[in-house]
């Protein structure tokens, strides 16, 4: 009897090892193949971020899950308009959103709640993206250098932006919102605006 119960335990143990063996290899090589696949597109190509904070209101809000391009400006050049995600000049571990408002050597000019932009000729920005009656507050005159930029946050009296810490280098920015995955209602490709 007991010959018996050890050869049916036997059985069972091929059995199982019989069965379960090439599932488990199966599920090993999904998950290789998806890491060759998964990983270098989210550390080359595109990343995660959630906006924290009021400070990109009405375009985003808190808890609003971005997708960030991170090669386009490999490519090509930031422009204005374009809502960025970059390192903090004055603390490169925490990151922030913000929208590209002043290019390379250009003269950003705050006055009168308005933004006035100059280089080769002079102009007040054209921001169709805010509230009709926004003003933006504060008084100053940014000169900018070679490689950087200027940012605001859409909530303008709301945000803490380059108009109390300065510039942002280019090497600072990690990349373009691109894409709005979170909450489901508002999934949408971000756009750019045109001045």
């Amino acid at each position: 009897m007991e010959d018996n119960n050890e050869a049916g335990k036997n059985n069972l143990g091929k059995n199982i090892i019989k069965n379960y063996l090439p599932f488990a290899w199966e599920i090993v090589k999904l998950v290789i193949v998806a890491s060759v696949i998964v990983l270098p597109i989210r550390y080359f190509l595109f990343q995660p971020f959630i906006v924290r904070g009021e400070s990109m209101i009405p375009s985003f809000k808190s808890g609003d899950y971005l997708i960030v391009d991170e090669v386009s400006y490999r490519f090509s050049d930031p422009q204005r308009g374009d809502v960025i995600i970059f390192k903090y000049p004055k603390d490169a571990t925490q990151r922030f959103i913000k929208r590209i408002i002043g290019l390379p050597n250009e003269t950003v000019e705050i006055k009168d709640g308005k933004v006035i932009i100059s280089k080769d000729s002079r102009f007040v920005l054209d921001e169709k993206y805010l509230p009709v009656d926004l003003r933006t507050e504060g008084e100053t005159r940014v000169i900018l250098g070679a490689d950087e930029y200027f940012v605001l946050g859409d909530n303008r009296d709301y945000s803490y932006d380059s108009r109390r810490w300065g510039t942002v280098p280019r090497k600072h920015i990690i990349g373009k919102a691109f894409l709005r995955i979170f909450p489901l209602v508002n999934l949408s490709q971000i756009s750019e605006p045109s001045y």
